[in-house]
C-alpha cells in the first residue's frame, strides 16, 4: 500500500512536535484508571469522544508523530514504512468496533474523528453521529446537491478538487469533489458546527489517541468544561490539555477500552465488511451470420464502469457443460471477455473471483446462467436488509465469501444486463470477553491480533490521518 496521503499534502517545514516520547502507566495504576473511566462512562448523560491516529495504529496505519510516526520519520531522513497490505484494506480496531456498541447502546452520543481513514463510518458509526474533521480518504462529496459517496477505493485527490466522477443523481450530474483537507483548507462548518454543539452539551468529551497539539480541532474537547463537563485523555504522549483534563491515563488505547467494556458488561461486535460489484453482459447480433450473438462479459465496480475493483485481483471464467466455449483468465482491470456463441443456445458461466490482499478469504465462485433469448428481469432488493442478512450468517458461520444479488436491471443502448452483488470480505472476531486483553498483558505488551475467517491476520500499515489541525 502507499503512504498516499501523507505524499498528497502540500510541502510544510513546520509540521509540530514529532518523535514524541511514550509513557506508559504502571499495571495497577492503569486498572484502577480503566476502572475510574468505566464508572464515569457509565453516569454519563452525553458522553462524547474525539479520536485522533492513535486509535488506527493497531489497524496497521502509521500515526504522524509517535517515535515511529510519518513525521517523524521524515524529520530523521528515515525511509517510511512499508505495508504489507493496503489501505483501503485497513479494517477497524477493538476500539473502533466498542464505539459502536457503545452507541448502540445509547451510551455514546456523537464521536468527532481528525483521521481521514474511513474507519469510523466503515465500522458503522451512523454518519449523522459522526463529524469527520479533516474529511475522508474514502468519501467524495457533490457540491452542488451535497450528496456524498462512500467509494471501496481511495479517492485519487486530497485538498477539495475535483475528481472524475460526476453526482450519480440524473437531475444533477455536477463534477465531485474530495473531502480531505490540505494544511491550508479551513475545517468544514458541516463537521465543525456539530462537533462544536455537542462538546458544549456533553459530560463528558474522551480523547483517545490524539496529542491535542492543532488547532482548532483541539480546543473543541475544552467547549465541555465551560458547562461543567469533564475531558479525559487517553494516549501515550503528554498534551498540551493534560492539565485540564479529569482523568489522564497513558496506555495503549485498545487495552484502556476493552478493560472499560469489560467493567461495563458490554461485548464488542464483531465488524463485517461487505462490499460491492456488478456483472454486465452486453449483446449484439453478428451482421455477418444472424445466428450468432457478439457479446461481452464485465466484472466492474458499483460505482461506475471506469472506476477501479480493488478487492478482485483476477477473474477467472469456465462453463458447465460446454466442452466447446474456452475459458479464460481475466487477471488485468478492466475485467473484460469478449465471445461469439450462437443465439439461442442458453449456457451458464463460472466466475472464480480471486480476491486481493486483505480479504478474509481467497475467491469465490458465481454461477451466472445466460440466456440471450430472455429479458432480463429488473429488480431492487432493499440493500439494508439484504447486508443485514449477510452480516447475520457471516457472524454466524465465521467465515465470509457470502453473497447476494441486491439489483438487476436492463439497459437498452448498448442492449445490456447488469446485476449487483454484495458480498461479504472480511470478517474479524473480536474476543468474547475483553478481560483476557485487558488483564493478561502488561501495558506496553499489546499486539495486535485480530482473529479473522482464515486465522491471524498481520497487521495493516499505512499513512492515513487527520491534517495540520491534527494527527495525533
Amino acid at each position: 500500500m502507499s503512504l498516499g496521503y501523507a505524499e498528497k499534502l502540500s510541502f510544510i517545514e513546520d509540521v509540530g512536535n514529532v518523535g514524541m516520547t511514550e509513557y506508559f502507566d504502571a499495571p495497577h495504576a492503569l486498572r484502577e484508571k480503566r476502572e475510574r473511566l468505566a464508572t464515569m462512562i457509565k453516569k454519563s448523560k452525553h458522553l462524547v469522544v474525539f479520536t485522533g491516529a492513535g486509535i488506527s495504529t493497531s489497524c496497521g496505519i502509521p500515526d504522524f508523530r509517535g517515535p515511529k510516526g510519518i513525521w517523524t520519520l521524515q524529520r530523521e531522513g528515515k525511509a517510511l514504512p512499508e505495508a504489507s497490505l493496503p489501505f483501503h484494506r485497513a479494517a477497524p480496531s477493538l476500539t473502533h468496533m466498542a464505539l459502536v456498541e457503545l452507541e448502540r447502546a445509547g451510551i455514546l452520543k456523537f464521536v468527532i474523528s481528525q483521521n481521514v481513514d474511513g474507519l469510523h463510518l466503515r465500522s458503522g458509526i451512523p454518519r449523522e453521529k459522526l463529524a469527520e474533521l479533516h474529511g475522508n480518504s474514502f468519501m467524495e462529496t457533490c457540491p452542488s446537491c451535497g450528496a456524498e459517496y462512500l467509494r471501496d477505493f481511495e479517492v485519487e485527490t486530497i485538498g477539495l478538487k475535483e475528481t472524475s466522477r460526476r453526482c450519480s443523481d440524473p437531475k444533477c450530474g455536477a463534477r465531485l469533489k474530495d473531502t480531505v483537507l490540505d494544511w491550508e483548507d479551513a475545517l468544514p462548518p458541516k463537521e465543525m458546527d456539530p462537533a462544536e454543539k455537542h462538546c458544549k452539551m456533553a459530560d463528558i468529551v474522551l480523547c483517545l489517541g490524539t496529542s491535542l497539539q492543532i488547532t482548532p480541532a483541539c480546543n473543541l474537547p475544552l467547549k465541555a468544561l465551560r458547562g461543567g463537563g469533564k475531558v479525559v485523555i487517553v494516549n501515550l504522549q503528554k498534551t498540551p490539555k493534560d492539565k485540564k483534563a479529569s482523568l489522564v491515563i497513558h496506555g495503549l488505547v485498545d487495552k484502556v477500552i476493552a478493560g472499560v467494556m469489560d467493567f461495563l458488561n458490554l461485548q464488542i461486535p464483531p465488524f463485517v465488511r461487505i462490499d460491492l460489484f456488478q456483472i454486465i453482459i452486453t449483446q449484439a447480433l453478428s451482421l455477418a451470420d444472424k445466428r450468432y450473438v457478439n457479446w461481452t462479459l464485465q466484472v466492474a465496480s458499483a460505482h461506475g464502469q471506469k472506476a477501479t475493483l480493488p478487492f478482485i485481483k483476477s477473474v477467472e471464467v469456465s462453463f458447465l457443460d460446454k466442452e466447446d466455449y474456452k475459458a479464460a483468465l481475466l487477471d488485468k482491470q478492466p475485467f473484460r471477455l469478449k465471445r461469439r456463441t450462437v443465439w439461442d443456445k442458453a449456457f451458464e458461466m463460472v466466475l472464480k473471483l480471486n480476491f486481493s490482499n486483505g480479504c478474509g478469504c481467497s475467491s469465490i465462485e458465481i454461477d451466472v446462467p445466460v440466456d440471450f433469448k430472455v429479458s432480463t428481469d429488473c429488480f431492487n432488493f432493499d440493500k439494508d436488509v439484504i447486508f443485514q442478512k449477510l452480516r447475520d450468517k457471516a457472524i454466524v458461520e465465521s467465515r465470509c465469501g457470502q453473497n447476494a444479488v441486491i439489483e438487476r436491471k436492463s439497459i437498452l443502448t448498448p442492449k445490456s444486463g447488469v446485476t449487483v452483488y454484495a458480498i461479504v470480505t472480511n470478517v474479524v472476531q473480536y474476543s468474547k470477553t475483553c478481560r483476557t486483553l485487558s488483564d493478561s498483558l502488561s501495558n506496553g505488551d499489546l499486539k495486535k491480533r485480530k482473529e479473522s475467517v482464515n486465522g491471524v491476520e498481520s497487521s495493516r500499515k499505512r499513512s492515513s490521518g487527520s491534517k495540520r489541525k491534527s494527527r495525533s
